[in-house]
Formats: structure tokens, sequence, C-alpha cells
């Protein structure tokens, strides 16, 4: 009988002691961050974006407005404008996408755009060229300070995560990206959303961090 105690107590502990690492999972649909050039010249000089919700992370949020994708092959319409504005147009897309629009942007951090894909842009009649605009978001948890002393973790370090999706994965090459400006969240495409079975309400925990930290 006590034995079943001490089992049931340790249980209950290791329970507790993994949902304090848990991090909730975010799935991130294609978007586009525009540069401030690029709304006046898709929407004019005088027109105010409207801001429809907040996400997440703070002083980030959403608009209403909606503009379309067009690439070599193909169109994704429909795309989120993500506020507030950018100093250069950044548009995040998945590999699928790509495929669909006939381009091949690498894999970056956000705001690592040198050399990146090259695409349109159109709102109604307007359109603008986004050179160099264009990345498959690298995957990543954004976290403060407080978070990364728990977690053991710093800026810019790269770990491990297992995914407690529907179908259970672990992902390797995970940025941590460290500001008390973050919620802590990590963040994946529709890709890898997919692969993982991520839906709402889906918890990762950091499984190792790379050998050369």
């Amino acid at each position: 009988m006590e034995q079943n105690i001490i089992d049931l107590i340790t249980k209950r502990v290791r329970e507790e002691l993994v949902r304090e690492f848990l991090i909730p999972v975010e799935v991130s649909a294609r978007h586009v961050h525009l540069s401030k050039e690029h709304i006046c010249e898709l929407f004019g000089y005088e027109y105010e974006l409207a801001k429809k919700k907040d996400l997440s992370q703070p002083g980030q949020f959403q608009y209403n407005e909606r503009i379309m994708l067009i690439g070599p092959k193909g169109v994704l319409g429909g795309v989120a404008v993500l506020g507030p504005p950018r100093y250069k147009t950044q548009v995040e897309i998945t590999r699928t996408d790509a495929f669909a629009l006939g381009i091949d942007p690498p894999v970056r951090d956000s705001g690592d755009l040198g050399k990146s894909g090259t695409l349109f842009i159109a709102y109604d009649k307007s359109i603008v060229k986004g050179e160099e605009s264009v990345i498959i978001a690298k995957r990543h948890i954004h976290m403060t300070k407080k978070d990364s002393q728990r977690f053991n973790v710093h800026d810019k370090q790269v770990v491990s995560v297992k995914i407690y999706g529907q179908r259970p994965l672990i992902f390797e090459d995970v940025l941590v990206r460290v500001s008390d400006s973050y919620a802590l969240r990590m963040h994946i495409d529709f890709d890898e959303a997919n692969a993982s079975g991520s839906t709402d309400g889906t918890v990762c925990t950091i499984y190792e961090a790379s050998a050369e930290d």
C-alpha cells in the first residue's frame, strides 16, 4: 500500500514538473509585413489600414485588409497583413506555398532577407514588387529573459523541441529568441503543423540544446 502511495505521489510530481516546462505552440499562417512605402503604393497615401485583432506577441496585430501574392507559376489570395509596418517588406510562406507560386525562398530568421525570394504583391488594381522579401520562417520560440533562465537557454541558441500534437515528433534546429517584449510561444508554419498534427492547445517542450551551446 505504501509503495502505491509513493508511486502515485511520484507520478503527480513528475506531471507537475512537465507542466512547468510546457510551451504553447502557435501555427503561423502565410502573411506579409509591409513597409510604409509599399502600404502607400498598394492602398494609397491617405489610406489607413484597419486593425482587426491583436496577436499573442505584444505590439503585434493583424489588419482587416488582405493582399494577393503573385509568383511565376501561381497566385495566393486572401493573405493576411500584419502590423506594425516594417522598414522592409517581409513575406512569410510555407514550402508548399512556394511550390504553388513557383519560387524557392530560403529558410531564414525574421529580418534576414538578403538574397531571399522575390514575388509581386497586389491589392485591388495596385501591384508592387517584393524584391528579396520572401522567406520560409525558421521555426522558433519566443520567450522572456525570465523564461530563458527557467529553461536554461539563451538568445539565438538552437534547440530541439518535442511537439505533443496528434502525431508527436521532435523538431531540430529551433531558434530561441529572448526579449522581455516577447510572450512565451513556439511558432511553426502550416506544413510543420500538419506533420505533427498540431492544433489549438498543442504544447511542446525543449528536448535538447545544440551541442555547441
